[in-house]
């Protein structure tokens, strides 16, 4: 399973990197290859290849700002949520990305 997303806050800064650390760790934990791109105070890093992009089983956008580059995933099972639930319901985030990818 691969796993790629984006994280974004309005400030750009704690929650961003809180977000990506908790998907990262989630994913990895589960054996999941895993990709996170934040938009955050720095700009973009960790940037999606179209490799990563079309590699990916699942795409997930926790988000709470607008962001650059969402048309990339058009084709792909894309979950839109916020920082906040990364953070505070990550397990739960990861499991429904899952069933996603898998048309459950």
């Amino acid at each position: 399973m691969k796993i790629i997303g984006i994280t974004a806050c309005p400030t750009g800064i704690a929650h961003t990197y809180m977000a990506q650390e908790c998907l990262e760790k989630e994913c990895l934990k589960r054996g999941y290859e895993v990709k996170i791109e934040t938009q955050g105070g720095l700009g973009i890093e960790n940037e999606l290849t179209d490799e990563d992009v079309e590699s990916a089983d699942v795409v997930i956008l926790a988000v709470s700002v607008v962001i650059e580059g969402e048309e990339r995933f058009t084709n792909k099972p894309t979950i839109h949520t916020d920082v906040d639930e990364a953070i505070s319901h990550v397990e739960d985030l990861v499991n429904r990305a899952v069933a996603l990818a898998k048309g459950e």
